[in-house]
C-alpha cells in the first residue's frame, strides 16, 4: 500500500497543498490521506520529520500538546 507514494513525495504534496490552499497542516494531512484511501493509522509512516514538527507546532498553537517553556541555563 505504501508503495503507491514515498515519505517525501507525500510530504512534499502536504507542502505544496498548505502552501496552494492555505489550509494546515493537521486539515491537509487528513485529506491527502483520503484521497490516497489510506487508513489514518500509516500517517506517521509517511511523515518527514520536518512535517512532524510543523505538525506538533500547529498543535501547541492550537493547545491540543502543552507549550514547551524554553529556560535560559543560568548559574
Amino acid at each position: 500500500m505504501l508503495n503507491i507514494i514515498s515519505k517525501e513525495e507525500f510530504s512534499k504534496k502536504v507542502e505544496n497543498y498548505v502552501r496552494d490552499t492555505n489550509t494546515s497542516y493537521m486539515e491537509t494531512v487528513l485529506h491527502l490521506l483520503e484521497e490516497y484511501s489510506f487508513d489514518f493509522s500509516v500517517a506517521p509512516k509517511l511523515l518527514t520529520q520536518p512535517l512532524l514538527e510543523k505538525l506538533e507546532n500547529e498543535y501547541r498553537e492550537l493547545n491540543f500538546l502543552p507549550r514547551i517553556k524554553n529556560k535560559l541555563p543560568f548559574g
